[in-house]
């Protein structure tokens, strides 16, 4: 018999049988497969919070490359690490700070406002769909039920539940305190030393692996990185400049809701070509609920501002982040946002950039080797 027919057989053979071990011993099985997830789960929060922060981190280290050109002694690389730590902790506390302070009472005097003109309009388009005999009771009786200052109070406090929420859950047992704080910790270890990690993960990865699959991992670990980054800090960017000039262009027209909607758009941003038209749209709504004239004019001003935007601006302060079709970003928008919702869009998005500009490069490549040239 061939060896490697024999070999394949033997392969076969043995998955076979842990498969048959598997199956009959699921319980255990799963048992020791949560174990195991339980206790890489600080590695692997600490290295997603290392990978999210290491964006900004970059930015400030690129910075300081540039005031040090002409130096003839460089500060130490990890003298360097800490300070643009720092420096992208204390934005990102500013940043939450700001917009806290600015935002939530511009939410809650629109919700307020909203809630009254909803108040006023529910009884008339009740009125409407009684004319034509439909039974509108339910609407009625949920319409009696609305209490403002309830509703307010759900709303404002939301933020907070939600953060009382998470809080709970990770200081219900000691275990949770503990993960949390080893994910932190190794957090800023990588942060801090990411250069030295860099070189000893390459190392390993070339002593592991035949040159020729380290080489590929390590392109595809770069072009991860690369794409995660454009897109980070450029949907960061789009966001600030979007909201921004929507902000400000409703207050020039007078249009109600300005600050909400500014806000909307920006959060809505980091879905690009189409989280933007989302946040337009529901802002016409709450607009005709006032005024459908100043409605119009919002979707004509949004519009307006969503071209200069695009054609002028994004372009070159961001550039094309991730370089996928908007069919793409819709479809990854949506798998992401159902699967882990809004961490699965931020995510999903740059992931499906990456996976397809491997398939391009592959298929181009194949095309190459047989000669094939597609107009």
């Amino acid at each position: 018999m061939d060896k490697k027919l024999k070999r394949a057989i033997m392969t076969l053979i043995a998955f076979a049988i842990v498969l048959f071990a598997v199956v009959m011993n699921i319980g255990q099985v799963w048992d020791f497969v949560s174990g195991v997830v339980k206790l890489i789960l600080p590695i692997v929060v600490g290295l997603i919070i290392a990978f999210v922060l290491n964006v900004p981190m970059s930015a400030f280290a690129r910075l300081f490359d540039r005031m040090f050109k002409k130096a003839k002694k460089k500060p130490n690389k990890k003298i360097i690490n800490v300070i643009c730590l720092f420096l992208t902790i204390l934005c990102i506390l500013i940043v939450v700070s700001v917009v806290g302070v600015l935002a939530v009472p511009e939410i809650v005097e629109s919700v307020k406002s909203i809630f009254a003109l909803l108040k006023q309009k529910i009884p008339e388009l009740i009125s409407l769909l009684e004319k034509y005999n439909i039974d509108t009771s339910k609407a009625t009786e949920w319409l009696a039920t609305l209490d403002e200052n309830g509703l307010i109070g759900k709303i404002t406090s939301g933020a907070g539940v939600v953060l009382v929420s998470v809080m709970n859950f990770a200081t219900q047992t000691v275990s949770g305190i503990v993960s949390f704080i080893f994910a932190s910790v190794i957090a800023i270890y990588v942060l801090i030393s990411k250069d030295t990690v860099k070189r000893h993960s390459k190392k390993l990865l070339y002593v592991t692996l035949k040159k020729d699959i380290a080489d590929k991992v390590c392109d595809v670990s770069h072009l991860t990185c690369r794409l995660f980054a454009q897109y980070l800090s450029g949907q960061c960017i789009e966001a600030c400049i979007l909201g921004a000039l929507i902000t400000i262009s409703f207050l020039i027209f007078r249009l109600p809701y300005a600050g909400i909607i500014g806000i909307m758009t920006g959060l809505s941003a980091f879905i690009p070509y189409v989280g933007a038209f989302a946040a337009c749209f529901i802002g016409a709504f709450l607009i005709l609920l006032v005024s459908p004239m100043q409605a119009l004019i919002s979707i004509i001003v949004f519009c307006v501002i969503q071209f200069i935007e695009t054609q002028f601006i994004y372009p070159h302060v961001v550039g094309n982040s991730v370089g996928l079709t908007p069919l793409l970003t819709l479809i990854a928008a949506l798998v992401g946002g159902k699967l882990m919702g809004l961490f699965g869009i931020v995510f999903f998005i740059p992931l499906t950039a990456v996976v397809y500009t491997l398939l391009k490069e592959y298929t181009d490549s194949r095309l190459a080797e047989k000669k094939i040239k597609i107009e």
